[in-house]
């Protein structure tokens, strides 16, 4: 079921993976052979049209949708030979998600939503920890305040904030700016790029936003199903992409 994972080795591995939904109009291709794998600490973004499969595919690596064929491997574990229980619990303890519309329980406040996998994980200190990773991202006046009673970019914030409260080897990140406006969208991809160099997480970010994609290390384009480009950023332009922002 699983492998061990050595030094070196990448955390995420895609192998030939295809995913093909069925329609009224008939079988629809969303994956078309995608191959790729990931280091430990890399930073990534997915980017491509509507469409290309760029959610789908961070769907698969964080074993919310099952492919129709191929295999993906996090961290040793084979995902396809794991039932739903066990790729819950994978996710509970080696993955953050943060998503375009924050996800929080609007009848829990700040601090009871980034708790909240650490109560599920039994931990003890989850809302001392809670705390902390509140403090962190700079919410440290706001835990007792419920969503509903959040701007964007703070909800976002806490929504950080929970993705990385347990410590998860990796980030995945669906277009994390998308509901915000520009200045704010800019304070959150900092503060997700700044959590991501303190803990050393893998970060898979998918977004439409040139300047934010070239604060990766590695852009992957996307499209119809198929990977067309896998290219290296520059450090020089990585650079000029986070003074930008």
């Amino acid at each position: 079921m699983t492998c061990s994972l050595h030094p070196g080795d990448p955390l995420v591995v895609l192998e030939n993976v295809h995913l093909t939904l069925g329609s009224a109009a008939g079988p629809v291709n969303i994956l078309r052979g995608v191959s790729l794998a990931i280091s430990t600490g890399e930073t990534v973004s997915l980017v491509g049209p509507s469409g290309s499969g760029k959610s789908t595919v961070m769907m698969v690596m964080g074993g919310l949708e099952r492919p129709s064929a191929g295999r993906v491997r996090l961290d040793g574990h084979d995902l396809g030979a794991l039932n739903e229980d066990a790729l819950a619990r994978l996710r509970r303890v080696h993955i953050g998600i943060v998503f375009q519309a924050f996800h929080l329980i609007p009848t829990m406040t700040a601090l009871e939503n980034v708790a909240l996998p650490l109560e599920l994980g039994g931990r003890r200190d989850a809302f001392s920890a809670a705390a902390r990773g509140l403090a962190e991202v700079g919410l440290g006046h706001r835990m007792t305040h419920y969503p509903g009673q959040l701007s964007g970019g703070e909800q976002q914030r806490v929504a950080i904030a929970r993705a990385f409260i347990a410590g998860p080897k990796l980030l995945l990140a669906d277009e994390p700016t998308g509901n915000l406006d520009a200045a704010t969208g800019r304070l959150v991809i900092d503060c997700l790029f700044e959590h991501q160099a303190r803990h050393g997480t893998t970060l898979l970010l998918i977004t439409h936003d040139a300047s934010v994609a070239e604060r990766c290390e590695r852009q992957i384009h996307l499209l119809d199903g198929r990977i067309i480009e896998d290219r290296h950023t520059a450090p020089s332009r990585i650079a000029a992409a986070r003074r930008a922002l």
